[in-house]
């Protein structure tokens, strides 16, 4: 009976070409939404762990997220090192660690730090972040950089390579900082997270990029301006940087920025962040919001919530819009089959196997749009895997298909042989009804 229904589709081979391409796309869309779901709040997740709270100037907890831990847009004017200092002498804290934003990298986010953010930074469950290659950020290497392993591949980077930055966020570059070069120290290995796209400067040599920025003009003539130090930019003594000298006390940090962008906090005892959250909240020094990473990424997926439940009612309607295109097919055929199956019942055939061909029929159309399903599916994630880690850190991977998959599978193999049960009942009795007739 196998061998009959192919052969019997093969004779039909156009119209349930196109039937198994229906079903194939409904497949692959079904699965593909599930998964790049799955991959995206996975990879959010994973890029957010080991982070008790982000503290950044007053905003939306959402795009503080994406600006702050995916390198996706900014967070405002930035807050004053002041507010770092009183939060990192907070007694609830146990670390605390500097973000400066605002530069690129040839599209990618360039983020000015300390050499503890290596230290405190955990992805993907609590794995801290590890080197390919090289060495971390010191603070004897104000132009030293580390860059994420994407980063890397794309451009063929190794420790050693110079490299220059540019001003703005994304591939939107209004300066090219040409005059201050930063020199690779060092390549992280993957990760799956953000942290692959990202490079890693220090907060002195993050400063220098925009020193002339803010430098007044020197007069040529002024004998001052002769004898000034064309390295004091790079002893963290910029024109916008000397409160950073604190008389007569030793600094924490070698380089004090006037302001900065973030922090990332980690907590001695966690059940102290509600707490802590609203002594920022009510800092009336400086305009600050408190995010916890957990709940802002609770927002995230309400706000998207929406788009993933049509994606997948669309999916599903193209799942049944295969499974009625196979009902049609089956259904249109019957009449013009009708001497086929005459024949059939002339050398012993019951009405009852070839009610088991149609259905079997419907089998092996809906088993091959489920396996090039699957095939297209393989392959769009193999295309489409590189692009959305370089361009949102994101990662799907060519997973083993789980419970879940293989469940829907499972429907959508049941939902076409019960799509067929409409034309087989038809044939059986069209078939019983001729067997029956008397033919002058």
């Amino acid at each position: 009976m196998l061998g009959f229904s192919l052969r019997s589709l093969w004779n039909r081979r156009f119209v349930a070409g196109l039937t198994v391409l229906a079903i194939s796309l409904s497949v692959a869309l079904i699965l593909g939404v599930e998964r790049l779901r799955d991959g995206a709040r996975d990879s959010f997740a994973n890029s957010a762990s080991g982070i008790d709270l982000i503290v950044a100037p007053r905003g939306n907890s959402v795009q503080i997220l994406m600006a702050t831990v995916f390198g996706v847009g900014g967070t405002g004017t930035g807050m004053t090192w002041d507010s770092f200092e009183w939060l990192e002498d907070r007694p609830e804290v146990a670390w605390a660690v500097p973000i400066q934003m605002g530069d690129n990298h040839r599209g990618y986010p360039v983020i000015g730090t300390v050499a503890s953010y290596f230290e405190h930074f955990r992805h993907s469950g609590g794995q801290p972040l590890s080197l390919a290659a090289g060495t971390f950020l010191s603070g004897d290497g104000a132009d030293a950089a580390v860059v994420g392993a994407e980063v890397a591949a794309r451009f063929d980077y190794a420790p050693g390579a110079v490299i220059v930055n540019a001003h703005g966020a994304g591939e939107v570059s209004f300066d090219l900082h040409d005059d201050a070069p930063f020199t690779i120290s060092g390549v992280l290995a993957p990760t799956g997270t953000a942290v692959d796209r990202m490079v890693f400067v220090t907060l002195e040599g993050f400063d220098a990029l925009h020193a002339q920025e803010y430098a007044p003009a020197a007069d040529p003539l002024d004998p001052a301006a002769m004898l000034t130090d064309d390295h004091d930019d790079h002893d963290g003594h910029d024109a916008h940087e000397d409160h950073g000298e604190h008389e007569g006390t030793e600094a924490k940090h070698s380089h004090e920025p006037d302001r900065i962008n973030a922090v990332y906090v980690g907590l001695i005892d966690r059940t102290n962040v509600l707490g802590l959250q609203r002594a920022v909240n009510e800092r009336a020094s400086d305009a600050l919001s408190a995010v916890l990473p957990a709940v802002a990424l609770a927002e995230l997926w309400g706000i998207t919530g929406t788009a993933e439940r049509a994606m997948r009612l669309m999916a599903w309607a193209v799942a049944l819009a295969g499974m009625i295109g196979m009902v049609v097919m089956l259904s249109a055929t019957l009449d013009t089959r009708r001497r086929e199956f005459a024949i059939l019942r002339s050398v012993g055939a019951t009405p009852t196997r070839i009610f088991s061909l149609i259905v079997a029929e419907a089998a092996i159309l809906t088993a091959a749009g489920l396996i090039l399903g699957l095939v297209l599916l393989t392959v769009a994630t193999f295309v489409t895997d590189p692009i959305l880690s370089a361009r949102f850190g994101m990662r799907l991977g060519l997973n083993v298909f789980g419970m879940r998959e293989m469940a829907t599978l499972f429907v959508i193999f049941w939902a076409g042989l019960l799509a067929s049960l409409f034309p087989a009942v038809r044939v059986y009795r069209m078939t019983l009804a001729d067997g029956l007739s008397v033919r002058l």
